[in-house]
């Protein structure tokens, strides 16, 4: 009981730690204009890995953990590592050379660090709550947004105690947002994805040696894209920084959208096949078979659970899908041979609950 309330305080801390230190170096007007801006880009970024984790949603109380883990304690850690990173670098290379060993060098390899960590603690301690590269993907974006989330605040923050909202020759918190903002606010969850992606593998390999090169060698691809986003901001001319934009990072993304969705049709074709067995043991109803195989009728059935009956229906709805889900990765894991020695319990777990869920379903929703 201590654990989660002592975790709770610590990202508190260094939440107002940090809240507090921005605040300082650019001013309470300045901060504020910084939240407001910085909510616009991360809201998108939020729905969208929402939107990706529709199969089977986790749970929002990790994705909040995820989320504050970003913002808090790896955004506060790497602020201390990367001000260090640059006294050492100035006092080595002379004044102006620490910030490009900060930008260059620490902070791709302590930010991927301190962010992936949490999605390794995730696979090892939350075993069950991790089935795959979807999932890899939706907590390592939750966590890099978090830590986007803060570092927005400062930059915009600060661009508007410099410069006001600026015009085209100065720059200005305008500028910034649409900077980092519109143009690149995938930046982050980008790079965190890859080792999200390398977790994903991982817990869905029965080879020892891929479950250990998987993570490593997604940490070692965000650094990369990481140092190299940087090097192109910090070193590079402006033609420079464009060409890595959309010669490097953009299709980087749209290469993971690809991925991201070849997966969840992925999780759909697993749903649609587990659906007959539960069928013909009873725990799901005939006719429901249509309203669970798509994510489409899925939330159609949810809508109109809710319209008819409340929304208590439409949530009762919802539980008794997502124990579905759960219950069909959980057979396809059994049937790679990666389910573990607690397989078993973990079933008739999920079929009290699917039993309870399937109660608490409206006695009548419209079948169309």
């Amino acid at each position: 009981m201590l654990l989660p309330v002592a975790g709770l305080v610590l990202l508190a801390g260094c939440g107002l730690t940090l809240l507090a230190m921005s605040t300082a170096r650019v001013g309470l007007v300045a901060e504020l204009v910084g939240i407001v801006a910085a909510l616009v880009p991360v809201g998108s970024i939020v729905a969208a890995l929402l939107w990706i984790d529709r199969w089977e949603p986790e749970p929002a109380r990790m994705l909040w953990l995820a989320f504050g883990w970003g913002a808090s304690v790896a955004a506060i850690t790497a602020l201390l590592v990367n001000n260090t990173a640059a006294a050492v670098g100035d006092a080595l290379l002379g004044y102006g050379g620490g910030d490009k060993v900060s930008a260059i060098i620490s902070a791709p390899l302590f930010e991927e660090a301190l962010k992936g960590v949490f999605v390794l603690g995730i696979m090892y301690f939350l075993r069950d709550e991790f089935d795959g590269v979807v999932d890899g993907v939706v907590y390592a974006g939750f966590v890099a947004a978090g830590f986007a989330f803060t570092e927005n605040i400062y930059y915009f923050g600060r661009a508007f105690a410099d410069h006001g909202f600026g015009d085209p020759g100065t720059g200005g918190v305008v500028t910034a947002f649409i900077l980092r903002g519109v143009l690149s606010p995938f930046t982050h969850p980008l790079f965190t994805a890859m080792i999200g992606i390398g977790v994903g593998i991982a817990v869905r390999t029965s080879s020892r040696w891929l479950r250990v090169v998987a993570p490593l060698a997604g940490y070692l691809v965000a650094v990369l894209l990481h140092a190299l986003w940087n090097a192109a901001a910090t070193l590079g001319t402006p033609q420079t920084f464009l060409n890595v934009y959309f010669l490097v990072m953009v299709p980087i993304f749209i290469s993971g959208v690809f991925l991201v969705s070849w997966h969840r049709r992925r999780e759909q074709r697993i749903v649609a096949s587990a659906l007959p067995a539960m069928v013909d043991r009873g725990w799901v109803d005939p006719v429901n078979v249509k309203r669970l195989v798509t994510l489409t009728a899925r939330r159609n059935w949810r809508v109109r659970a809710g319209r008819r009956q409340g929304r208590a229906a439409s949530r009762a709805v919802g539980a008794y899908q997502a124990a579905v889900t759960e219950l069909a990765f959980l057979w396809h894991a059994v049937h790679l041979g990666l389910a573990g020695s607690d397989a078993a319990d973990r079933e008739a777990r999920l079929v009290m609950v699917l039993h309870a869920a399937k109660a608490d379903l409206p006695a009548r929703t419209p079948s169309r």
